[in-house]
Protein backbone atom coordinates (compact mmCIF):
# COMPACT_ATOMS: atom_id res chain seq x y z
CA UNK A 1 0.00 0.00 0.00
CA UNK A 2 -0.13 2.64 -1.79
CA UNK A 3 0.65 5.40 -1.54
CA UNK A 4 1.32 10.29 -1.85
CA UNK A 5 -0.16 19.69 -5.63
CA UNK A 6 -2.36 21.69 -5.38
CA UNK A 7 -2.05 25.10 -6.86
CA UNK A 8 -1.66 28.24 -5.01
CA UNK A 9 -2.97 27.91 -1.57
CA UNK A 10 -0.36 28.82 0.92
CA UNK A 11 0.50 25.56 2.44
CA UNK A 12 3.12 24.34 4.62
CA UNK A 13 6.48 23.89 5.63
CA UNK A 14 9.37 26.02 6.29
CA UNK A 15 12.38 24.11 7.39
CA UNK A 16 12.87 24.90 11.04
CA UNK A 17 15.22 24.20 13.83
CA UNK A 18 18.69 24.86 12.52
CA UNK A 19 20.88 22.03 13.77
CA UNK A 20 23.61 22.77 16.22
CA UNK A 21 26.11 20.49 14.52
CA UNK A 22 27.87 21.23 11.24
CA UNK A 23 25.66 20.36 8.26
CA UNK A 24 28.23 18.03 6.73
CA UNK A 25 28.24 16.03 9.99
CA UNK A 26 24.47 15.57 9.97
CA UNK A 27 22.61 12.46 9.01
CA UNK A 28 19.06 11.27 9.52
CA UNK A 29 20.38 9.19 12.44
CA UNK A 30 22.55 11.87 14.02
CA UNK A 31 21.67 12.81 17.58
CA UNK A 32 19.53 15.76 16.55
CA UNK A 33 17.40 13.68 14.17
CA UNK A 34 17.56 10.10 15.47
CA UNK A 35 14.36 9.88 17.50
CA UNK A 36 12.31 11.75 14.92
CA UNK A 37 13.64 9.65 12.04
CA UNK A 38 12.96 6.36 13.80
CA UNK A 39 9.50 7.55 14.79
CA UNK A 40 8.26 8.69 11.39
CA UNK A 41 9.84 5.73 9.61
CA UNK A 42 7.94 3.53 12.06
CA UNK A 43 4.72 5.22 10.95
CA UNK A 44 5.55 4.36 7.34
CA UNK A 45 6.39 0.82 8.49
CA UNK A 46 2.87 0.50 9.89
CA UNK A 47 1.32 1.65 6.63
CA UNK A 48 3.57 -0.70 4.67
CA UNK A 49 2.69 -3.70 6.80
CA UNK A 50 -1.00 -2.94 6.37
CA UNK A 51 -0.70 -2.68 2.60
CA UNK A 52 1.16 -5.95 2.14
CA UNK A 53 -0.75 -7.97 4.75
CA UNK A 54 -4.22 -6.73 3.84
CA UNK A 55 -3.57 -7.19 0.13
CA UNK A 56 -2.82 -10.85 0.72
CA UNK A 57 -6.01 -11.42 2.74
CA UNK A 58 -8.26 -9.44 0.40
CA UNK A 59 -9.22 -12.24 -2.05
CA UNK A 60 -10.40 -14.47 0.81
CA UNK A 61 -12.29 -11.62 2.47
CA UNK A 62 -14.04 -10.74 -0.80
CA UNK A 63 -15.13 -14.35 -1.37
CA UNK A 64 -16.41 -14.91 2.15
CA UNK A 65 -18.37 -11.65 2.07
CA UNK A 66 -19.76 -12.55 -1.37
CA UNK A 67 -18.22 -9.44 -2.83
CA UNK A 68 -15.72 -10.48 -5.51
CA UNK A 69 -17.61 -8.37 -8.06
CA UNK A 70 -16.83 -5.38 -5.80
CA UNK A 71 -13.19 -6.38 -5.35
CA UNK A 72 -11.80 -3.18 -6.90
CA UNK A 73 -13.91 -1.07 -4.50
CA UNK A 74 -12.01 -2.51 -1.55
CA UNK A 75 -8.88 -0.85 -2.92
CA UNK A 76 -10.28 2.24 -4.64
CA UNK A 77 -12.53 3.08 -1.68
CA UNK A 78 -9.37 3.61 0.34
CA UNK A 79 -7.93 5.98 -2.24
CA UNK A 80 -11.20 7.91 -2.68
CA UNK A 81 -11.45 9.11 0.92
CA UNK A 82 -7.72 9.62 1.14
CA UNK A 83 -8.13 12.40 -1.44
CA UNK A 84 -10.20 14.42 1.00
CA UNK A 85 -7.81 13.57 3.82
CA UNK A 86 -4.87 14.91 1.83
CA UNK A 87 -6.42 18.30 1.18
CA UNK A 88 -7.61 18.54 4.79
CA UNK A 89 -4.12 17.64 6.03
CA UNK A 90 -2.54 20.36 3.90
CA UNK A 91 -4.92 22.97 5.31
CA UNK A 92 -4.64 21.65 8.86
CA UNK A 93 -0.84 21.45 8.81
CA UNK A 94 -0.46 24.93 7.33
CA UNK A 95 -2.65 26.60 9.90
CA UNK A 96 -2.02 24.57 13.04
CA UNK A 97 0.98 22.35 12.30
CA UNK A 98 1.14 18.67 11.31
CA UNK A 99 0.72 17.15 14.78
CA UNK A 100 -3.08 17.18 14.90
CA UNK A 101 -3.45 15.85 11.37
CA UNK A 102 -0.99 13.05 12.08
CA UNK A 103 -2.59 11.87 15.34
CA UNK A 104 -6.11 12.02 13.91
CA UNK A 105 -4.97 10.19 10.80
CA UNK A 106 -3.38 7.35 12.74
CA UNK A 107 -6.53 7.00 14.87
CA UNK A 108 -8.77 6.85 11.78
CA UNK A 109 -6.40 4.40 10.11
CA UNK A 110 -6.72 1.98 13.04
CA UNK A 111 -10.50 2.47 13.34
CA UNK A 112 -10.96 1.63 9.67
CA UNK A 113 -9.00 -1.59 10.05
CA UNK A 114 -11.20 -2.63 12.98
CA UNK A 115 -14.38 -1.83 11.05
CA UNK A 116 -13.29 -3.90 8.04
CA UNK A 117 -12.12 -6.74 10.25
CA UNK A 118 -15.52 -7.05 11.93
CA UNK A 119 -17.63 -6.54 8.77
CA UNK A 120 -20.43 -8.98 8.00
CA UNK A 121 -21.13 -7.75 4.47
CA UNK A 122 -18.93 -6.38 1.70
CA UNK A 123 -20.23 -2.81 1.88
CA UNK A 124 -19.33 -2.54 5.55
CA UNK A 125 -15.90 -3.89 4.68
CA UNK A 126 -15.54 -1.20 2.01
CA UNK A 127 -16.72 1.45 4.49
CA UNK A 128 -13.92 0.41 6.82
CA UNK A 129 -11.44 0.77 3.99
CA UNK A 130 -12.84 4.26 3.35
CA UNK A 131 -12.30 5.30 6.98
CA UNK A 132 -8.82 3.85 6.77
CA UNK A 133 -8.18 5.85 3.61
CA UNK A 134 -9.18 9.10 5.30
CA UNK A 135 -6.60 8.38 7.99
CA UNK A 136 -3.96 7.44 5.46
CA UNK A 137 -4.49 10.69 3.55
CA UNK A 138 -4.06 12.74 6.70
CA UNK A 139 -0.93 10.85 7.71
CA UNK A 140 1.00 10.90 4.44
CA UNK A 141 0.73 14.66 3.82
CA UNK A 142 1.47 15.44 7.47
CA UNK A 143 4.64 13.34 7.20
CA UNK A 144 5.77 15.30 4.14
CA UNK A 145 5.26 18.53 6.07
CA UNK A 146 7.36 17.16 8.91
CA UNK A 147 10.14 16.26 6.47
CA UNK A 148 9.97 19.72 4.90
CA UNK A 149 10.27 21.44 8.27
CA UNK A 150 12.68 19.22 10.15
CA UNK A 151 15.21 18.07 7.51
CA UNK A 152 17.57 20.06 5.33
CA UNK A 153 17.42 19.64 1.57
CA UNK A 154 20.61 17.57 1.69
CA UNK A 155 19.02 15.04 4.05
CA UNK A 156 15.68 14.67 2.29
CA UNK A 157 16.78 12.02 -0.26
CA UNK A 158 18.07 9.93 2.65
CA UNK A 159 14.85 10.11 4.66
CA UNK A 160 12.86 9.27 1.51
CA UNK A 161 15.14 6.26 1.03
CA UNK A 162 14.47 5.29 4.65
CA UNK A 163 10.74 5.47 3.98
CA UNK A 164 11.21 3.08 1.07
CA UNK A 165 13.47 0.77 3.09
CA UNK A 166 10.75 0.47 5.73
CA UNK A 167 8.74 -1.52 3.18
CA UNK A 168 11.32 -4.32 2.99
CA UNK A 169 10.46 -6.29 6.13
CA UNK A 170 6.68 -5.91 5.67
CA UNK A 171 7.01 -6.97 2.04
CA UNK A 172 8.73 -10.19 3.09
CA UNK A 173 7.04 -10.93 6.40
CA UNK A 174 3.65 -9.37 5.66
CA UNK A 175 2.45 -11.76 2.94
CA UNK A 176 3.75 -14.83 4.80
CA UNK A 177 2.24 -13.76 8.12
CA UNK A 178 -1.00 -12.63 6.52
CA UNK A 179 -1.32 -15.82 4.48
CA UNK A 180 -0.67 -18.02 7.50
CA UNK A 181 -3.12 -16.09 9.68
CA UNK A 182 -5.73 -16.12 6.90
CA UNK A 183 -5.46 -19.87 6.41
CA UNK A 184 -5.31 -20.90 10.08
CA UNK A 185 -7.15 -18.19 12.04
CA UNK A 186 -9.22 -16.38 9.41
CA UNK A 187 -8.79 -13.22 7.37
CA UNK A 188 -10.40 -11.01 10.05
CA UNK A 189 -7.40 -11.32 12.32
CA UNK A 190 -5.22 -9.71 9.66
CA UNK A 191 -7.27 -6.53 10.06
CA UNK A 192 -7.98 -6.43 13.76
CA UNK A 193 -4.39 -7.31 14.69
CA UNK A 194 -2.62 -4.51 12.82
CA UNK A 195 -3.87 -1.53 14.92
CA UNK A 196 -1.71 -2.76 17.82
CA UNK A 197 1.30 -1.58 15.83
CA UNK A 198 0.18 2.03 16.22
CA UNK A 199 1.47 2.28 19.79
CA UNK A 200 5.20 2.44 18.99
CA UNK A 201 5.01 5.15 16.29
CA UNK A 202 2.78 7.31 18.50
CA UNK A 203 5.04 6.99 21.53
CA UNK A 204 8.24 7.76 19.62
CA UNK A 205 7.30 10.18 16.84
CA UNK A 206 4.74 12.53 18.34
CA UNK A 207 6.91 14.10 21.09
CA UNK A 208 9.63 14.83 18.54
CA UNK A 209 7.17 16.30 16.07
CA UNK A 210 5.72 18.49 18.81
CA UNK A 211 9.20 19.80 19.57
CA UNK A 212 10.61 20.20 16.05
CA UNK A 213 7.72 20.73 13.64
CA UNK A 214 4.58 21.68 15.56
CA UNK A 215 2.61 24.89 15.20
CA UNK A 216 1.67 27.04 12.20
CA UNK A 217 4.16 28.41 9.69
CA UNK A 218 3.68 31.85 11.21
CA UNK A 219 1.64 33.36 14.02
CA UNK A 220 -1.04 34.81 11.75
CA UNK A 221 -1.63 31.41 10.12
CA UNK A 222 -2.49 29.88 13.47
CA UNK A 223 -5.64 31.99 13.74
CA UNK A 224 -6.64 31.67 10.09
CA UNK A 225 -9.65 29.56 9.18
CA UNK A 226 -9.51 26.76 6.64
CA UNK A 227 -9.86 27.68 2.98
CA UNK A 228 -13.50 26.74 2.41
CA UNK A 229 -13.09 26.69 -1.35
CA UNK A 230 -10.39 24.06 -1.15
CA UNK A 231 -12.46 22.01 1.29
CA UNK A 232 -15.38 22.11 -1.15
CA UNK A 233 -13.08 21.06 -3.97
CA UNK A 234 -11.80 18.21 -1.79
CA UNK A 235 -15.36 17.02 -1.16
CA UNK A 236 -16.07 17.30 -4.86
CA UNK A 237 -13.07 15.24 -5.86
CA UNK A 238 -13.89 12.52 -3.33
CA UNK A 239 -17.60 12.34 -4.17
CA UNK A 240 -16.89 12.50 -7.89
CA UNK A 241 -14.36 9.71 -7.67
CA UNK A 242 -16.82 7.58 -5.67
CA UNK A 243 -19.59 8.06 -8.25
CA UNK A 244 -17.23 7.16 -11.08
CA UNK A 245 -16.24 3.98 -9.26
CA UNK A 246 -19.88 3.02 -8.78
CA UNK A 247 -20.63 3.64 -12.46
CA UNK A 248 -17.61 1.59 -13.51
CA UNK A 249 -18.63 -1.39 -11.38
CA UNK A 250 -22.34 -1.38 -12.26
CA UNK A 251 -22.25 -1.76 -16.05
CA UNK A 252 -25.85 -0.82 -16.91
CA UNK A 253 -27.26 2.09 -18.91
CA UNK A 254 -28.52 3.67 -15.70
CA UNK A 255 -24.91 3.91 -14.52
CA UNK A 256 -24.38 6.71 -17.01
CA UNK A 257 -26.15 9.04 -14.59
CA UNK A 258 -23.72 8.67 -11.64
CA UNK A 259 -20.86 8.46 -14.13
CA UNK A 260 -21.66 11.81 -15.73
CA UNK A 261 -22.37 13.41 -12.35
CA UNK A 262 -19.09 12.06 -10.99
CA UNK A 263 -17.14 13.48 -13.92
CA UNK A 264 -18.91 16.84 -13.50
CA UNK A 265 -17.75 17.00 -9.89
CA UNK A 266 -14.30 15.53 -10.44
CA UNK A 267 -12.98 17.53 -13.39
CA UNK A 268 -13.30 21.07 -11.94
CA UNK A 269 -12.09 19.86 -8.54
CA UNK A 270 -8.97 18.34 -10.09
CA UNK A 271 -8.28 21.49 -12.09
CA UNK A 272 -8.60 23.53 -8.92
CA UNK A 273 -6.37 21.36 -6.74
CA UNK A 274 -3.48 20.39 -9.02
CA UNK A 275 -0.84 22.77 -10.41
CA UNK A 276 -1.82 24.52 -13.60
CA UNK A 277 -0.68 22.54 -16.62
CA UNK A 278 -0.44 19.17 -14.86
CA UNK A 279 -2.42 17.25 -17.48
CA UNK A 280 -0.59 19.01 -20.32
CA UNK A 281 2.72 17.83 -18.84
CA UNK A 282 4.05 21.38 -18.57
CA UNK A 283 7.73 21.26 -17.72
CA UNK A 284 8.77 21.34 -14.09
CA UNK A 285 6.46 20.88 -11.11
CA UNK A 286 3.31 20.02 -13.13
CA UNK A 287 5.10 17.12 -14.84
CA UNK A 288 6.51 15.88 -11.52
CA UNK A 289 2.97 15.76 -10.13
CA UNK A 290 1.63 14.09 -13.29
CA UNK A 291 4.37 11.47 -13.31
CA UNK A 292 3.62 10.50 -9.72
CA UNK A 293 0.03 9.75 -10.70
CA UNK A 294 0.92 7.87 -13.85
CA UNK A 295 3.48 5.70 -12.08
CA UNK A 296 1.50 4.96 -8.93
CA UNK A 297 -1.86 4.53 -10.64
CA UNK A 298 -0.71 2.09 -13.32
CA UNK A 299 1.41 0.04 -10.92
CA UNK A 300 -1.09 -0.20 -8.04
CA UNK A 301 -4.03 -0.93 -10.34
CA UNK A 302 -2.08 -3.84 -11.81
CA UNK A 303 -0.63 -5.06 -8.49
CA UNK A 304 -4.08 -5.19 -6.88
CA UNK A 305 -5.07 -8.00 -9.25
CA UNK A 306 -1.87 -10.07 -9.00
CA UNK A 307 -2.86 -12.15 -5.92
CA UNK A 308 -6.38 -12.71 -7.29
CA UNK A 309 -4.97 -13.85 -10.64
CA UNK A 310 -2.56 -16.30 -9.04
CA UNK A 311 -5.22 -17.67 -6.67
CA UNK A 312 -7.98 -18.14 -9.24
CA UNK A 313 -5.99 -18.95 -12.38
CA UNK A 314 -3.00 -20.89 -11.08
CA UNK A 315 -4.42 -22.36 -7.86
CA UNK A 316 -1.86 -20.83 -5.51
CA UNK A 317 -2.67 -20.48 -1.83
CA UNK A 318 -3.16 -16.96 -0.48
CA UNK A 319 0.25 -17.25 1.20
CA UNK A 320 2.12 -18.08 -2.00
CA UNK A 321 0.13 -15.56 -4.02
CA UNK A 322 1.05 -12.80 -1.59
CA UNK A 323 4.65 -13.93 -1.37
CA UNK A 324 5.00 -13.45 -5.12
CA UNK A 325 5.14 -9.73 -4.36
CA UNK A 326 7.59 -9.99 -1.49
CA UNK A 327 10.86 -9.61 -3.41
CA UNK A 328 9.59 -6.31 -4.75
CA UNK A 329 9.97 -4.71 -1.34
CA UNK A 330 13.71 -5.39 -1.38
CA UNK A 331 14.25 -4.12 -4.92
CA UNK A 332 12.09 -1.05 -4.27
CA UNK A 333 14.19 -0.14 -1.24
CA UNK A 334 17.41 -0.83 -3.14
CA UNK A 335 16.38 1.53 -5.93
CA UNK A 336 15.39 4.19 -3.43
CA UNK A 337 18.84 3.89 -1.85
CA UNK A 338 20.43 4.23 -5.29
CA UNK A 339 18.57 7.48 -5.99
CA UNK A 340 19.71 8.90 -2.64
CA UNK A 341 23.41 8.68 -3.57
CA UNK A 342 24.90 12.14 -4.30
CA UNK A 343 26.68 10.79 -7.38
CA UNK A 344 23.42 10.03 -9.20
CA UNK A 345 21.90 13.49 -8.75
CA UNK A 346 22.95 14.72 -12.24
CA UNK A 347 21.31 11.62 -13.76
CA UNK A 348 18.07 11.64 -11.74
CA UNK A 349 15.71 12.21 -14.68
CA UNK A 350 17.47 9.56 -16.77
CA UNK A 351 17.12 7.05 -13.94
CA UNK A 352 13.43 7.86 -13.71
CA UNK A 353 13.01 7.14 -17.42
CA UNK A 354 14.64 3.74 -16.91
CA UNK A 355 12.38 3.21 -13.92
CA UNK A 356 9.18 3.79 -15.89
CA UNK A 357 10.35 1.45 -18.65
CA UNK A 358 10.94 -1.26 -16.04
CA UNK A 359 7.46 -0.67 -14.60
CA UNK A 360 5.82 -0.95 -18.02
CA UNK A 361 7.72 -4.15 -18.82
CA UNK A 362 6.81 -5.75 -15.48
CA UNK A 363 3.10 -5.01 -15.85
CA UNK A 364 3.08 -6.32 -19.43
CA UNK A 365 4.86 -9.53 -18.38
CA UNK A 366 2.58 -10.37 -15.44
CA UNK A 367 -0.38 -11.83 -17.42
CA UNK A 368 1.96 -14.27 -19.15
CA UNK A 369 1.20 -16.64 -16.24
CA UNK A 370 -2.31 -17.01 -17.67
CA UNK A 371 -0.59 -19.44 -20.04
CA UNK A 372 -0.27 -22.73 -18.16
CA UNK A 373 3.20 -23.48 -19.54
CA UNK A 374 4.61 -20.25 -18.04
CA UNK A 375 5.87 -20.82 -14.46
CA UNK A 376 3.95 -18.95 -11.78
CA UNK A 377 7.21 -17.59 -10.34
CA UNK A 378 7.55 -15.45 -13.48
CA UNK A 379 5.33 -12.90 -11.77
CA UNK A 380 7.66 -12.70 -8.77
CA UNK A 381 10.67 -12.03 -11.02
CA UNK A 382 8.97 -9.46 -13.22
CA UNK A 383 7.47 -7.70 -10.21
CA UNK A 384 10.88 -7.42 -8.58
CA UNK A 385 12.12 -5.49 -11.63
CA UNK A 386 8.96 -3.39 -11.67
CA UNK A 387 9.40 -2.50 -8.01
CA UNK A 388 13.01 -1.47 -8.69
CA UNK A 389 11.67 0.93 -11.29
CA UNK A 390 9.08 2.25 -8.85
CA UNK A 391 11.76 2.81 -6.24
CA UNK A 392 13.65 5.03 -8.66
CA UNK A 393 10.55 6.98 -9.68
CA UNK A 394 8.59 7.44 -6.46
CA UNK A 395 11.47 8.52 -4.23
CA UNK A 396 12.92 10.77 -6.92
CA UNK A 397 9.57 12.44 -7.56
CA UNK A 398 9.34 13.30 -3.86
CA UNK A 399 12.87 14.75 -3.89
CA UNK A 400 12.20 16.77 -7.05
CA UNK A 401 8.94 18.10 -5.67
CA UNK A 402 10.60 19.53 -2.56
CA UNK A 403 13.46 20.88 -4.68
CA UNK A 404 11.04 22.73 -6.96
CA UNK A 405 8.86 24.05 -4.11
CA UNK A 406 9.37 27.30 -2.23
CA UNK A 407 9.41 26.67 1.53
CA UNK A 408 6.00 28.24 2.02
CA UNK A 409 4.52 26.05 -0.74
CA UNK A 410 5.95 22.71 0.33
CA UNK A 411 2.75 21.60 2.05
CA UNK A 412 0.43 22.53 -0.81
CA UNK A 413 2.67 20.88 -3.37
CA UNK A 414 3.15 17.78 -1.22
CA UNK A 415 -0.62 17.43 -0.97
CA UNK A 416 -0.83 17.87 -4.75
CA UNK A 417 1.65 15.06 -5.29
CA UNK A 418 -0.37 12.76 -3.06
CA UNK A 419 -3.66 13.77 -4.70
CA UNK A 420 -2.23 12.88 -8.10
CA UNK A 421 -1.08 9.56 -6.67
CA UNK A 422 -4.42 8.68 -5.06
CA UNK A 423 -6.65 10.04 -7.83
CA UNK A 424 -4.81 8.02 -10.44
CA UNK A 425 -5.26 4.96 -8.25
CA UNK A 426 -9.01 5.61 -8.07
CA UNK A 427 -9.46 6.29 -11.77
CA UNK A 428 -7.26 3.47 -13.04
CA UNK A 429 -8.58 0.97 -10.50
CA UNK A 430 -12.11 1.92 -11.55
CA UNK A 431 -11.23 1.49 -15.21
CA UNK A 432 -9.47 -1.80 -14.53
CA UNK A 433 -12.33 -3.00 -12.34
CA UNK A 434 -14.87 -2.16 -15.04
CA UNK A 435 -12.91 -4.08 -17.67
CA UNK A 436 -12.44 -6.96 -15.23
CA UNK A 437 -16.16 -7.17 -14.45
CA UNK A 438 -17.23 -6.77 -18.08
CA UNK A 439 -15.15 -9.76 -19.19
CA UNK A 440 -16.31 -12.14 -16.47
CA UNK A 441 -14.09 -11.16 -13.58
CA UNK A 442 -16.99 -11.10 -11.16
CA UNK A 443 -17.67 -14.81 -11.68
CA UNK A 444 -15.06 -16.02 -9.18
CA UNK A 445 -16.66 -18.77 -7.11
CA UNK A 446 -16.16 -19.74 -3.49
CA UNK A 447 -14.18 -22.78 -4.63
CA UNK A 448 -12.00 -20.95 -7.13
CA UNK A 449 -9.06 -20.97 -4.76
CA UNK A 450 -8.85 -24.71 -4.79
CA UNK A 451 -9.42 -25.27 -8.50
CA UNK A 452 -6.81 -23.79 -10.80
CA UNK A 453 -8.23 -22.17 -13.89
CA UNK A 454 -11.80 -21.91 -12.60
CA UNK A 455 -13.70 -18.72 -11.86
CA UNK A 456 -12.75 -15.56 -13.69
CA UNK A 457 -12.05 -15.66 -17.39
CA UNK A 458 -8.35 -15.14 -18.17
CA UNK A 459 -9.23 -12.31 -20.58
CA UNK A 460 -10.56 -10.34 -17.60
CA UNK A 461 -7.07 -10.17 -16.14
CA UNK A 462 -5.41 -9.36 -19.46
CA UNK A 463 -7.85 -6.45 -19.82
CA UNK A 464 -6.44 -5.00 -16.60
CA UNK A 465 -2.71 -5.53 -17.08
CA UNK A 466 -2.11 -4.63 -20.72
CA UNK A 467 -3.72 -1.15 -20.67
CA UNK A 468 -1.87 -0.36 -17.44
CA UNK A 469 1.40 -1.26 -19.15
CA UNK A 470 0.53 1.29 -21.85
CA UNK A 471 -0.10 3.98 -19.21
CA UNK A 472 3.26 3.24 -17.59
CA UNK A 473 4.96 3.49 -20.97
CA UNK A 474 3.46 6.97 -21.42
CA UNK A 475 5.03 7.83 -18.07
CA UNK A 476 8.47 7.24 -19.58
CA UNK A 477 7.81 10.20 -21.88
CA UNK A 478 6.70 12.39 -18.95
CA UNK A 479 10.10 11.82 -17.31
CA UNK A 480 11.68 13.89 -20.10
CA UNK A 481 9.79 16.98 -18.89
CA UNK A 482 10.60 17.07 -15.18
CA UNK A 483 13.05 19.96 -15.16
CA UNK A 484 11.84 23.48 -15.80
CA UNK A 485 12.94 24.73 -19.22
CA UNK A 486 15.32 27.33 -17.77
CA UNK A 487 17.14 24.82 -15.50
Amino acid sequence: MTPLDEPRDADVAKTSAVPSVPEDAESVLSRSHRALSIGIVSVVLLIAFEATAVGTAMPVAARELDGVSLYAFAFSGYFTTSLFGMVLAGQWSDRRGPLGALTTGIAAFGAGLLLSGTAGVMWVFILGRAVQGLGGGLVIVALYVVVGRAYSERLRPAIMAAFAASWVVPSIVGPLASGAVTEHLGWRWVFVGIPVLVVFPLALALPQIRRRAAGPVDDSAGSASFDRRRIRLALGISLGAGLLQYAAQDLRWFSLVPGVLGAALLVPAVLGLLPRGTYRAVRGLPSVVLLRGVAAGSFIAAESFVPLMLVTQRGLSPTLAGFSLAAGGVTWALASWVQSRPRVEPYRERLMTVGMLLVAAAIAAAPSVLIDSVPAWTVAVSWAFGCFGMGLVISSSSVLLLHLSAPEEAGTNSAALQISDALSNVVLLSAGGAAFAALGGGAVSHTAVEVAGSGSHPAAFAAVFLPMAGVALAGAWVTTRLRASHS
